[in-house]
């Protein structure tokens, strides 16, 4: 740093009047401040490093202070450097206004091989430091092991499943699974059965692996409850929000089984609960159907998620939460992003991977193409769709991926007063409720066991969409409520 950009730092902060994610003012009027190990730790331990400001007395409104011995608090600043671990090396820039001296000192961001950046005296767990907005707050044990894990290489989608055993795995498909691994692979083919199980990660030093139960348990979530995908559809735009019936949800399930099986599965749940739009091609005359969401970007973030997650003890019991919002979707995995890769780099630089087991067996199981290409596929086939750019969020420990629908680019050759989108109806309520209908009536109507189902999947859709309306809207809940076609509703089978 400049005397001149040094300057123009104490303008920026004079004009704000406040710190900031690289910045920390210091007064040092009467003397170094003794404790910067929280400060110059945080600032190691990010990407961009930071800013030691000192000279403005952030009591004072950040008044112009001045530091009381420019020599001497450089040399008692770089005192606290010299006890972390690692060591830190600020670069020091001094500037002086009439009577009085400023003193920067940048602390570097350290390799990502060597965090966290700890007071040594502390210890690594209670002295590493994060920076959040203006703030230094102590790292969690899971953001202390993360950095280790990347440091040491851990393989934690290998660790042993101590209370797995064989009898427990479906060996059909583990079979052909190994049978799929020595195809143009002689020096593999001439191991034992055991050595193969040790080589391609289903058994370590004898004991079955937690990726053998991931792939191949009879029933996974019978030794890891948490590892599933916790989906729930939600009528708003916020949780809490609720239905014009009431619920909070419109549809929530827990997804269980091998990981094949929850891609499977999560796809299913995403189909049964995003909406389709429909129009006439006034060429044809044809109807075309188009969906909120192209499931191949949804396929491609959910096996994103599955096989990227953090599998270690710390994020055991968290699931991938699978969240369908009126807006958008948003798929949560526990882990943020593993090793040097960041959010701008993705899809565009080869990352380190955190389960090699798991992207190299649902690779030769044909659920994935291990190419890195499923960033680049997302935002091609949202783009393909005409649909907002997807956004990718790494903090606090997860990863998530939020898709945007747009419905209104749909071309609407309708009046105004009419629905802008049209929902299929694929029980004929348009009709049937032509004459008001009771709850009760509708229910015995559409002639399915579960009451609460049939109300979410065949009304709520053609009421929030305006094609049916309720007679009293102001009370949902009403025992006098019925429902009632709008005028101009179009019924689609």
């Amino acid at each position: 740093m400049t005397e001149r950009e040094l300057f123009e730092l104490i303008e920026t902060v004079l004009q704000r009047h406040c710190e900031e994610q690289v910045t920390e003012v210091k007064s040092a009027h009467l003397g170094c401040p003794k404790k910067l190990y929280d400060t110059i730790s945080a600032f190691s331990n990010q990407d961009s490093g930071g800013v030691l400001l000192f000279g403005l007395d952030e009591q004072q409104n950040f008044a112009k202070v001045g530091v009381y011995d420019a020599q001497d608090l450089q040399q008692k600043i770089m005192e606290q450097c010299e006890q972390m671990t690692p060591v830190v090396r600020p670069v020091f820039t001094v500037c002086h206004e009439e009577e009085m001296v400023f003193v920067s000192a940048e602390i570097p961001p350290i390799d990502l091989t060597e965090r966290p950046c700890f007071h040594t005296a502390r210890g690594r767990l209670k002295g590493s430091y994060v920076r959040v907005g203006d703030a230094d707050k102590p790292m969690t044990d899971y953001e202390v092991y993360s950095y280790e894990a990347f440091r040491k290489k851990y393989r934690d989608d290998i660790r042993a499943a101590e209370e797995g055993t064989f009898q427990y795995l479906n060996h059909e498909l583990l079979n052909e699974y190994l049978q799929r691994m020595k195809v143009n692979r002689p020096n593999l083919e001439r191991t034992t059965t055991e050595q193969q199980y040790e080589f391609n990660g289903i058994t370590r030093n004898g004991h079955i692996t937690l990726a053998a139960v991931l792939l191949f348990g009879l029933y996974p979530q019978a030794y890891y409850p948490r590892l599933c995908i916790a989906a729930t559809c939600v009528p708003g735009m916020e949780k809490g929000q609720t239905d014009p019936m009431g619920n909070r949800f419109t549809d929530t399930k827990r997804i269980e089984g091998t990981l094949p099986e929850m891609l499977t599965e999560a796809l299913n749940f995403v189909r049964n609960n995003m909406r389709t739009a429909t129009r006439i091609d006034q060429k044809t005359g044809e109807r075309i159907d188009i969906p909120q969401y192209p499931i191949v970007a949804v396929r491609e973030a959910i096996l994103n998620a599955l096989i990227h997650r953090d599998y270690s003890i710390h994020t055991e019991g968290m699931p991938i939460q699978l969240d369908m919002y009126t807006d958008r979707m948003e798929i949560i995995n526990p882990g943020g992003l593993y090793g040097r890769l960041t959010v701008d780099q993705l899809g565009k630089t080869q990352p380190d991977t955190r389960n090699p087991v798991l992207v190299t067996a649902m690779e030769t199981l044909g659920k994935a193409e291990n190419r890195y290409s499923g960033i680049p596929t997302i935002r091609s086939t949202m783009s393909q769709y005409s649909l907002p750019e997807p956004v990718f969020e790494n903090a606090n420990g997860s990863f998530k991926v939020v898709l945007y629908h747009t419905p209104d680019t749909v071309p609407d050759q309708r009046t105004p007063t009419e629905p802008k989108v049209n929902i299929a109806d694929e029980k004929g309520l348009l009709v049937f409720c032509q004459t008001p209908r009771t709850r009760e009536e509708i229910i015995q109507y559409l002639g399915l066991d579960s009451a609460q189902y049939a109300l979410r999947r065949y009304l709520a859709p053609l009421i929030q969409t305006g094609q049916i309306r309720m007679t009293i809207p102001e009370t949902p809940r009403s025992r006098r409520q019925q429902y009632v076609t709008q005028e101009r509703a179009v019924s689609i089978p």
